[in-house]
């Protein structure tokens, strides 16, 4: 049986479950959600969750995250800028819209220096304690940090340490950035010389003649790949189970979408799970047979329908694949 017909029946067999989620109330954070057991998300053997990215368009606090995951059963995540947005990170100028004079370019750049060398100060100068106290209301709720992006290869080199120790405070494995030579060259040496990992995650890239893992794996052992399963299929149309077959050892996490493929009409397209042609099904029971120790992490990049929001769509998206491993 194709795995896009696979995908197909346990999406039918979420229909039920995302109808419950639908008649949620829409304003999580006004209402939240009670939850009187600890989530679980890990489904024989293989541990679901998702990247907080998933959320970045509703209110984006640590607390607010928190009731989102626990809407979608959720215990083991990728956590991505509501970290530092939630300590207070100064945030960098909005770029003015439409074509600025040579004046407005240079005050533009001027106020982003400035601002950047907040951000600086800021982040040598952070207390550890404050994601200890992060790391508490995570693990209160039942909710493990299994990853986190700072995605700091730009970053001054006092920075990069404030990142690997803040990963550590957390209880994650690494941190995880996007994959190009400059971060990997750069960021592998600190996460050796912080005994940790540093984690690339890929896009479309992949379908660049000659491209190949190897390359940036072999930058540094602490190197690692913080894969993108729907990002490789989208644009390269090759089963994703070709990679993580050959990199399982060097795979520490994968991110899940359903897109379609190059050649279909739309190319290379995110949709709700259950409705593209990334082969979900077949990547999960992959994982499910050989017991690897991966991470699969839903990254919700589809268009989200009239009258839902980002935290019931995750919702969904874990109960799709949670019907599948079951």
């Amino acid at each position: 049986m194709s795995a896009k017909i696979i995908s197909r029946r346990y999406f039918i067999g979420t229909a039920a479950s995302a109808a419950a989620l639908a008649a949620l109330p829409f304003n999580l954070q006004a209402q939240p959600v009670k939850k009187t057991r600890k989530p679980n998300s890990k489904v024989r053997g293989v541990q679901l969750g998702c990247t907080t990215y998933s959320y970045r368009a509703m209110p984006h606090k640590v607390d607010d995250v928190i009731q989102y995951l626990l809407l979608a059963g959720i215990n083991s995540i990728e956590l991505r800028s509501v970290a530092e947005e939630d300590l207070g990170l100064p945030q960098l100028p909005a770029r003015p819209r439409g074509t600025m004079t040579d004046k407005e370019k240079a005050e533009f750049e001027k106020a982003t220096r400035e601002a950047r060398e907040k951000q600086h100060q800021w982040r040598i100068s952070l207390p550890m304690s404050r994601y200890e106290e992060m790391r508490r209301k995570f693990n209160n709720a039942g909710i493990n940090v299994h990853i986190v992006k700072f995605a700091p290869s730009s970053w001054y080199d006092d920075e990069i340490d404030y990142a690997f120790t803040a990963a550590k405070v957390l209880g994650t494995y690494g941190i995880t950035d996007e994959m190009s030579e400059e971060a990997c060259q750069r960021l592998g040496k600190f996460a050796e010389k912080h005994k940790s990992l540093a984690i690339f995650h890929n896009h479309s890239q992949v379908a660049e003649s000659g491209f190949s893992f190897d390359k940036y794996l072999a930058y540094s052992p602490a190197n690692r790949l913080n894969f993108d399963a729907g990002h490789f299929f989208g644009a390269t149309g090759i089963h994703p189970n070709t990679i993580i077959e050959k990199y399982h050892d060097k795979i520490k996490s994968i991110h899940i979408k359903d897109k379609t493929g190059p050649k279909s009409n739309p190319p290379d397209t995110n949709m709700p799970f259950g409705q593209g042609e990334t082969p979900i099904a077949d990547i999960l029971l992959l994982l499910r047979k050989e017991k690897w120790p991966i991470n699969v992490d839903v990254e919700l990049e589809y268009r989200i329908p009239e009258g839902s929001d980002p935290a019931r769509e995750v919702a969904k998206c874990i109960e799709y694949m949670r019907n599948i491993l079951e």
